[in-house]
């Protein structure tokens, strides 16, 4: 089989990035993301970050494995170093993901320790290196995610200047978490919710690189909000409102990738769910590596504080196993 030229991959991209799930630490790992599959065909999803580091002297396999029925499926990556960054990337590559993402928007102090990031913001040049020497190692997409500015270094100019940096260096796609970071005085939470939302500095970008592909995060609770959203972006990303209620990704293949196909019902996807927890189960994995990603999935529902409950009381006992989440299932209505 030919390998997919550049332009067709990026296609291929640009349709499924309509609307993506946020790589989300100690969230989105594989189990999350096969999950959350099953619920949505379509929609992006996307790992936690990984650093170069870590794939580079660690056990790569162990964070760049993935069942095959995830995709489409982004690797972010976290890193500095532009000759790391390409290795990484031709790795991730290799391994079947159909993107690779550099960040440049996490804030934390450890992060920031090493130097990437969204302490990354001040120095485009830089950034601009990684997105090259990563395009140049890949035909997948290689895709940026930032905030709108960092401390003091939030006028629009400057984000303007990031962006174009990035982008003469080979970067078409532009996930913008639509909050600045402080890089000290914040925990990582507070800077998901004390600076203000500015929506608006993103649909800014859009008007002024029409040519980009700019996706819009951070704060978005609702599908009827991303829908109004892409009335001025190219896409949207869903963070932690996906998590907490999965289900809402049951409508995405319809609102915003015209699926004709029914979603599946909560029980439905229980039922597909078992046969993978009983694969995990025969490979050592403990259940509540797996179940503690569905605990909101009947959020809103008849049952679900019995639901979390039974599952969050038995999940982690000695040879628990998916009797758990079928025993927590009786507490639900059909």
């Amino acid at each position: 089989m030919p390998e997919p030229n550049n332009n067709e991959v990026q296609h291929t991209i640009f349709k499924a990035s309509r609307f993506s799930v946020a790589p989300m630490m100690d969230w989105t790992d594989r189990h999350c993301r096969f999950f959350h599959r099953l619920i949505s065909q379509h929609a992006l999803l996307y790992t936690e970050m990984v650093t170069a580091g870590a794939l580079i002297h660690g056990d790569h396999h162990r964070f760049l494995q993935f069942d095959e029925a995830e995709n489409p499926l982004a690797f972010q990556l976290g890193g500095s170093h532009p000759r790391e960054l390409a290795i990484c990337a031709k790795m991730v590559e290799d391994y079947g993901y159909t993107e690779v993402n550099l960040n440049v928007g996490c804030p934390s102090d450890r992060v920031q320790n090493g130097r990437f990031g969204a302490c990354l913001m001040a120095e485009p040049a830089l950034v601009a290196e990684c997105v090259a020497a990563m395009s140049q190692a890949v035909v997948i997409p290689v895709t940026v995610k930032s905030r709108i500015g960092i401390d003091e270094r939030d006028s629009y100019q400057e984000l303007v200047h990031f962006i174009a940096t990035a982008a003469d260096a080979g970067c078409r796609t532009f996930i913008v978490h639509a909050r600045k970071a402080w890089l000290s005085g914040l925990s990582p939470k507070q800077n998901r919710e004390v600076p203000p939302l500015r929506y608006d500095v993103v649909y800014q970008l859009k008007k002024d690189f029409p040519e980009l592909e700019i996706i819009v995060n951070g704060g978005i609770t609702s599908l009827e909000q991303a829908e109004e959203m892409l009335k001025h972006v190219d896409g949207v990303m869903m963070g932690r409102e996906a998590y907490h209620n999965p289900y809402i990704l049951a409508d995405v293949d319809k609102r915003f990738f015209d699926a004709v196909n029914e979603p599946l019902s909560r029980h439905a996807i229980v039922a597909l769910l078992i046969p993978y927890i009983q694969q995990q189960l025969k490979a050592k994995v403990r259940l509540n590596s797996v179940s503690r990603h569905i605990l909101g999935l009947f959020h809103g529902e008849p049952g679900a504080r019995a639901w979390r409950r039974y599952i969050s009381e038995n999940d982690g006992k000695s040879g628990a196993d998916e009797n758990v989440i079928l025993e927590a299932l009786k507490f639900t209505t059909q």
